[in-house]
């Protein structure tokens, strides 16, 4: 059995940690873990002695008793040696840990994550500070939804930025994103976290529409881990589907040329085109509409700073 951090009680099952790739509009599930209890008395049933420790639900039953920090990093692992790589590590608050950001910085992963208001403390200016003390020294700004940032250090000496931001649900709290990487501005911290949204909307939908923990029920481990397997797999072959014919990006060389093709229509060319339209525009008004026209154009034209009117050197506004 495991405890229910919503409920607050403990329930028969396992807690199911899962590793994702996302690039803000596919999400992939690449690898999880059912973790059980390292107490015996919240285990119900122990696996057979005669299971040989060779085989891969061996190494699953083993992995099951490991503490959350290590099952990520040991999830990470498993990954980049199957070839995956990402910019960052996004994770909630239930991860950022001293101890295991300096565990994955050590391995040249950068982690973005939510953090709790708890008892740690941040050094700043040679000071051991709390969330709350923090904040208090932010300049106040109510323009926007990013309240500010701050540079600290923890304890052992882990150089982080830390964001603020308002809390959309009471506008009177606030929360904080944490980043390993301290050249990153608020927005764009703000923006990469945004992403770890795609993992909760993933498993919204296996639970409700691939039948997640409720197709299948039993005793059996491998039994659960085979169920939960196919069910990722169902969930691949939807988003493939989807990427395919919703995402512009799977179009491969059309989607360049047609960047291409925008990217090539500059500054000079697109106020030339808009200026080309006004005067074909007035070619079918009457002389008089077309008169004024013509000179609301050149008046326009007539107060644009020098730099803009030398791109309009081509264009002549004749009556």
């Amino acid at each position: 059995r495991v405890h229910d951090h919503t409920t607050g009680r403990f329930v028969r099952g396992y807690n199911m940690l899962t590793l994702g790739w996302s690039d803000g509009f596919s999400f992939a599930p690449i690898d999880f873990v059912m973790l059980s209890s390292a107490k015996l008395a919240n285990r119900f049933c122990e696996m057979k002695e005669t299971l040989s420790k060779r085989t891969q639900g061996f190494k699953r039953r083993m992995e099951a008793f490991s503490r959350k920090p290590d099952a990520v990093v040991e999830l990470l692992k498993r990954a980049i040696q199957a070839g995956f790589a990402a910019d960052f590590v996004l994770m909630d608050s239930w991860f950022t840990q001293a101890p295991l950001l300096r565990n994955l910085m050590s391995q040249g992963l950068h982690v973005i994550g939510m953090v709790k208001d708890m008892k740690q403390r941040y050094v700043q200016s040679d000071k051991l500070l709390t969330l709350k003390e923090l904040y208090q020294a932010l300049p106040r700004s109510t323009k926007s939804d990013v309240l500010g940032s701050v540079l600290v250090h923890t304890p052992c000496g882990l150089a982080l930025r830390l964001v603020f931001v308002q809390n959309r649900n009471c506008r009177r709290e606030w929360l904080v994103i944490l980043s390993t990487d301290i050249e990153l501005s608020d927005t764009e911290i703000v923006r990469i976290y945004g992403m770890r949204w795609s993992i909760e909307t993933f498993f919204k939908f296996t639970k409700s529409h691939l039948k997640l923990g409720t197709e299948f029920q039993g005793r059996s481990f491998d039994s659960l881990v085979c169920h939960t397997t196919i069910v990722f797999s169902r969930y691949l072959l939807l988003e493939w589907e989807r990427r395919t014919n919703q995402d512009a990006r799977s179009l491969g060389g059309l989607f360049f040329l047609f960047a291409d093709e925008v990217r090539e229509l500059d500054f000079k060319s697109a106020l030339q085109q808009v200026v080309a339209f006004f005067l074909e525009l007035s070619q079918t008004k009457t002389k008089r509409e077309k008169s004024t026209l013509i000179s609301q154009v050149q008046q326009w034209i007539a107060g644009l700073p020098s730099y803009i009117k030398v791109l309009l050197a081509d264009i002549s506004c004749e009556s």
